[in-house]
Protein backbone atom coordinates (compact mmCIF):
# COMPACT_ATOMS: atom_id res chain seq x y z
CA UNK A 1 0.00 0.00 0.00
CA UNK A 2 1.00 2.89 -0.90
CA UNK A 3 1.53 6.18 1.76
CA UNK A 4 -1.01 9.25 1.03
CA UNK A 5 -0.27 12.60 2.40
CA UNK A 6 -2.92 14.12 4.88
CA UNK A 7 -3.42 16.66 7.67
CA UNK A 8 -4.96 17.32 10.92
CA UNK A 9 -5.76 19.92 13.84
CA UNK A 10 -6.66 18.99 17.01
CA UNK A 11 -10.13 20.84 18.16
CA UNK A 12 -9.84 22.82 21.59
CA UNK A 13 -12.51 23.52 23.71
CA UNK A 14 -11.17 27.35 24.46
CA UNK A 15 -14.10 28.38 27.08
CA UNK A 16 -12.14 32.14 28.05
CA UNK A 17 -10.28 33.34 24.60
CA UNK A 18 -8.61 36.20 27.36
CA UNK A 19 -6.69 33.00 29.46
CA UNK A 20 -5.37 31.21 26.59
CA UNK A 21 -6.55 27.97 28.26
CA UNK A 22 -7.33 24.75 26.48
CA UNK A 23 -8.54 21.20 26.47
CA UNK A 24 -8.54 18.77 23.21
CA UNK A 25 -11.95 17.78 22.57
CA UNK A 26 -11.24 16.51 19.21
CA UNK A 27 -9.38 15.63 15.58
CA UNK A 28 -10.11 16.80 12.54
CA UNK A 29 -8.12 15.04 9.61
CA UNK A 30 -8.28 15.41 5.75
CA UNK A 31 -6.89 13.77 2.95
CA UNK A 32 -7.31 14.95 -0.47
CA UNK A 33 -5.69 11.43 -2.24
CA UNK A 34 -8.13 9.55 -0.26
CA UNK A 35 -11.36 11.96 -0.71
CA UNK A 36 -11.36 11.51 3.64
CA UNK A 37 -12.38 14.04 5.90
CA UNK A 38 -14.07 13.30 9.27
CA UNK A 39 -13.74 14.45 12.64
CA UNK A 40 -13.46 12.34 15.95
CA UNK A 41 -14.15 13.80 19.54
CA UNK A 42 -14.07 12.75 22.73
CA UNK A 43 -15.49 15.37 25.65
CA UNK A 44 -14.39 14.48 29.39
CA UNK A 45 -17.26 16.75 30.48
CA UNK A 46 -15.80 16.43 34.47
CA UNK A 47 -12.16 17.78 33.37
CA UNK A 48 -14.08 20.41 31.47
CA UNK A 49 -16.09 21.70 34.44
CA UNK A 50 -13.16 21.22 37.03
CA UNK A 51 -11.33 23.90 34.63
CA UNK A 52 -14.53 25.89 33.92
CA UNK A 53 -17.42 25.03 36.36
CA UNK A 54 -19.44 27.56 34.34
CA UNK A 55 -18.92 26.09 31.09
CA UNK A 56 -22.40 25.02 29.35
CA UNK A 57 -20.46 21.55 28.10
CA UNK A 58 -23.81 21.70 25.28
CA UNK A 59 -22.26 24.30 23.45
CA UNK A 60 -18.98 21.86 23.03
CA UNK A 61 -20.92 19.16 22.41
CA UNK A 62 -23.17 21.39 19.69
CA UNK A 63 -19.90 22.70 18.09
CA UNK A 64 -18.36 19.55 17.54
CA UNK A 65 -21.83 18.17 16.04
CA UNK A 66 -21.39 20.88 13.90
CA UNK A 67 -18.02 19.93 12.31
CA UNK A 68 -18.88 16.47 12.60
CA UNK A 69 -22.25 17.36 9.98
CA UNK A 70 -19.92 19.71 8.13
CA UNK A 71 -17.01 16.47 7.52
CA UNK A 72 -20.27 14.32 6.20
CA UNK A 73 -21.34 16.86 3.77
CA UNK A 74 -25.08 17.43 5.92
CA UNK A 75 -26.49 20.12 3.70
CA UNK A 76 -28.85 20.99 6.35
CA UNK A 77 -25.91 22.84 7.68
CA UNK A 78 -26.26 25.16 4.97
CA UNK A 79 -23.54 26.21 2.42
CA UNK A 80 -20.34 25.53 4.36
CA UNK A 81 -21.17 21.58 3.87
CA UNK A 82 -21.85 21.86 0.46
CA UNK A 83 -18.59 22.69 -1.09
CA UNK A 84 -16.13 20.55 -1.94
CA UNK A 85 -13.80 18.17 1.01
CA UNK A 86 -10.52 20.89 0.83
CA UNK A 87 -12.93 23.69 1.01
CA UNK A 88 -14.99 22.32 4.51
CA UNK A 89 -11.50 21.79 5.29
CA UNK A 90 -10.55 24.79 4.94
CA UNK A 91 -13.73 26.23 6.80
CA UNK A 92 -13.26 23.89 9.84
CA UNK A 93 -9.37 24.72 9.75
CA UNK A 94 -9.94 28.49 9.87
CA UNK A 95 -8.76 30.16 13.30
CA UNK A 96 -12.34 31.45 15.13
CA UNK A 97 -13.06 32.48 18.17
CA UNK A 98 -15.79 30.25 19.59
CA UNK A 99 -15.81 27.39 22.61
CA UNK A 100 -14.43 24.94 20.04
CA UNK A 101 -11.12 26.27 18.70
CA UNK A 102 -9.21 24.46 15.68
CA UNK A 103 -5.26 24.45 16.81
CA UNK A 104 -2.50 24.63 13.88
CA UNK A 105 -2.28 22.50 10.51
CA UNK A 106 -0.36 19.62 10.94
CA UNK A 107 0.92 16.68 8.43
CA UNK A 108 2.28 13.28 7.79
CA UNK A 109 1.35 10.13 5.90
CA UNK A 110 -0.81 7.47 6.44
CA UNK A 111 -1.98 3.77 3.99
CA UNK A 112 -5.34 4.67 6.50
CA UNK A 113 -6.59 8.48 6.98
CA UNK A 114 -9.61 6.86 9.13
CA UNK A 115 -7.21 4.59 11.46
CA UNK A 116 -4.93 7.19 11.63
CA UNK A 117 -8.08 9.91 12.43
CA UNK A 118 -8.26 7.14 15.65
CA UNK A 119 -4.65 7.06 16.14
CA UNK A 120 -4.53 10.72 16.74
CA UNK A 121 -7.49 10.60 18.72
CA UNK A 122 -6.12 8.39 21.08
CA UNK A 123 -2.59 10.36 21.91
CA UNK A 124 -3.79 13.61 21.76
CA UNK A 125 -7.05 13.56 23.42
CA UNK A 126 -8.08 11.00 25.18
Amino acid sequence: MSRMAYQYVVLRCVPRVDREEFVNVGVLAYCQQAEFLAAACHVQTDRLHALWPDLDASAVTAALAFIEGVCRGDETLGDVARGDLGTRFGFLKAPRSTVVQPGPVHGGTTTDPAAELQRLLDVLVR
